[in-house]
């Protein structure tokens, strides 16, 4: 058996960096301290009225965002893979994002025809 056949080959995508147990650490405190801010925002600022429900919202989305990356990025090796791939994915969630923002604005639309009452 020659000593080709007994190396073990890591599958690291051309980028020299992988998930390490350092790395996994890193990212986890990144997701619990987004996360702990949320609670905060939600269980402290805008029950006391330091900051409105109406700038919470928003906040909430941008934080939700930012740990939605973290995960697709690290966790579901996106980061790791070719452009491609991940255009073929990012892509279509973008799409996805807009279709939501627009649906968004205009859900007020069929309470708008209803005849006002009164």
């Amino acid at each position: 058996m020659s000593s080709e056949t007994t190396e073990v080959h890591h599958e690291d995508h051309g980028h020299g960096e992988g998930m390490t147990k350092k790395k996994i650490i890193q990212i986890f405190l990144v997701l619990l301290g987004i996360t702990v801010v949320e609670f905060i925002i939600a269980l402290w600022l805008v029950p006391s009225g330091k900051v409105p429900i109406h700038w919470a919202n928003p906040i909430y989305i941008v934080l939700t965002l930012f740990k939605a990356f973290y995960i697709v990025a690290y966790f579901m090796h996106l980061k790791f893979e070719k452009i491609g791939l991940a255009l073929c994915i990012i892509v279509p969630i973008l799409f996805i994002i807009g279709l939501i923002l627009v649906l968004t604005n205009e859900s007020h639309y069929w309470i708008d025809l209803r005849p006002k009452i009164g």
